[in-house]
């Protein structure tokens, strides 16, 4: 791959426009949800999923839940999604505030983690 191709696919990665959003666990069985922020909605379900299967996610609670029903027993979603603008600009902030409300429309959700 010369230099010319090598910066064209760095740019092309940068200015990737990844789905942003809250995602969702919910449990088929308990109800319950488990809320959590994406800058990358794809990317961050197969990170949940593998600590999930791996034994090794900080939720105590999903933890439980996942060994006793399985993957089979959530239904994954994306709860809200976040519109924007600048792929490289930081949307912490409006990812948390968009997982407040979609937390305010839930009584039975939390979040994954902090």
């Amino acid at each position: 791959m010369d230099k010319a191709q090598k910066k064209a696919l760095t740019e092309e990665w940068k200015n990737r426009r990844p789905e942003m959003g809250v995602i969702s666990l919910r449990c088929r069985e308990t109800g319950e949800t488990f809320l959590g922020t994406a800058k990358d909605t794809k990317a961050a379900f197969n990170s949940v999923r593998a600590k999930l299967s791996g034994g090794i996610h900080p939720n105590k609670r999903l933890m439980e839940l996942w060994k006793q029903y399985g993957e089979e027993g959530f239904e994954l979603s994306v709860a809200a999604v976040l519109e924007y603008e600048d792929p490289l600009e930081d949307h912490s902030e409006e990812l948390e505030t968009l997982r407040e409300l979609c937390l305010a429309e839930d009584e039975h959700a939390v979040k994954i983690w902090k």
